[in-house]
């Protein structure tokens, strides 16, 4: 079975970002996020509404890293590091099959830049190397075109639709199965 420990917390930088621990002072940025319609169309959560809204998913997130069962990465730019632009990580280990599934929100203003791409490629590759993933799904709305382009430029490839396999808001939603496998 797949053994993990965040501690000490891994951060991660790529040529234009560093990928640093979620911290409370993260909460505007995190409401603003998870606030934003357009970020939250396709992620059946619902959306934050109040900084203590933005406060119960920054303690989720450290509750996650606590128990090590999951690790999410505050995203910003190597020269403003403490401005929050987005969020990665592994929100869900399946530690008996040496997989993770990946999650990711980026502010709409940094969108089609590569960003995105830029964090997923570090992310992934440290999710092999430093947590011994064997491999990373990312489950998304089939109208998810953007994060399903991103993917496949990364290398993952499309395993499943699944047909109405979650209820949420009182509907019964599609998804899809991206997995990157290490090789």
């Amino acid at each position: 079975m797949l053994e993990t420990t965040f501690s000490p917390f891994p951060e991660l930088q790529t040529e234009r970002l560093i990928l640093r621990r979620l911290l409370r002072s993260d909460a505007p940025a995190i409401l603003r996020l998870r606030g934003n319609e357009v970020v939250m169309k396709y992620i059946d959560r619902d959306r934050a509404l109040t900084t203590e809204d933005a406060f119960v998913f920054i303690d989720r997130i450290q509750a996650s890293l606590d128990t090590d069962t999951g690790i999410t990465w505050a995203m910003a730019f190597k020269s403003a590091p403490d401005e929050l632009i987005g969020t990665i990580g592994f929100w869900r280990m399946i530690r008996e099959h040496h997989r993770a599934e990946l999650g990711y929100m980026l502010d709409p203003a940094e969108w089609r830049k590569g960003i995105m791409k830029e964090a997923i490629n570090e992310v992934v590759a440290k999710g092999f190397s430093l947590l011994q993933l064997h491999s990373v799904e990312a489950r998304i709305d089939p109208n998810n075109t953007g994060s399903a382009l991103v993917l496949q430029s990364t290398g993952f490839v499309k395993e499943a639709h699944l047909k109405e396999a979650f209820y949420y808001n009182g509907v019964f939603k599609d998804t899809v199965i991206y997995s990157k496998l290490n090789s």
